[in-house]
């Protein structure tokens, strides 16, 4: 279980396939603090580190095909930055929101606007009314997750909303990198789920 405060950015440094597999190594200044069977949240999708290099302060992970498919991880290159929290400790205060590191769908995102200091950026996804009524939407001032970064909906509809971001969040996390057509991970409220589950059985 995570947050959605992101500790900082990991950079891709090797992708490796077998069968419909596909093994990372990615290069994190606190790599060597990580241990075998640990979990890590990469761009929201919660993967299993297998190996540690901390001489070079890499490691590896690996997402099977249904990860592929349903984030953005399957579009990963060489060089490319993903969010990174490790697995909260249940003993302290929670800043963000509870995320389980399940990806729901993605979205791209479709504008990105300055607004002296901050960015709003939009982003569109694809909108199902079943799925919505099971909790798979986004409200106004609710939470959700982006690319493992916990944030503020605003301007909440059927298939679009905003987030604002501050300067250290821009800067801590890869939003420095979303440009219009960019794929960012969502993962939407578990407790507007299972409120929504409540409410079909009243």
């Amino acid at each position: 279980m995570f947050s959605g405060i992101v500790e900082g950015t990991g950079v891709v440094k090797a992708i490796e396939k077998e069968k419909e597999n596909v093994h990372f190594t990615i290069y994190w200044q606190h790599a060597g603090e990580l241990k075998v069977d640990q979990s890590l949240s990469h761009n929201g999708v919660c993967l299993t580190v297998v190996a540690v290099n901390r001489e070079a302060l890499t490691y590896r992970v690996t997402a099977i095909l249904e990860t592929l498919i349903k984030s953005n991880l399957g579009l990963l290159q060489p060089g490319d930055k993903v969010n990174l929290e490790r697995s909260m400790m249940m003993n302290g205060r929670l800043d963000g929101h509870i995320v389980q590191g399940h990806v729901d769908q993605t979205a791209t995102c479709t504008r990105v606007e300055e607004a002296d200091g901050s960015w709003y950026y939009t982003f569109e996804y694809a909108f199902v009314k079943e799925k919505a009524r099971q909790g798979y939407m986004t409200v106004e001032k609710g939470s959700v997750t982006v690319n493992g970064v916990s944030l503020t909906v605003v301007n909440s509809q059927d298939h679009t909303f905003q987030v604002a971001i501050i300067p250290y969040t821009w800067e801590v996390t890869n939003f420095h990198t979303f440009r219009p057509g960019s794929v960012v991970n969502l993962e939407f409220d578990i407790i507007g789920k299972y409120l929504s589950k409540l409410l079909r059985y009243q």
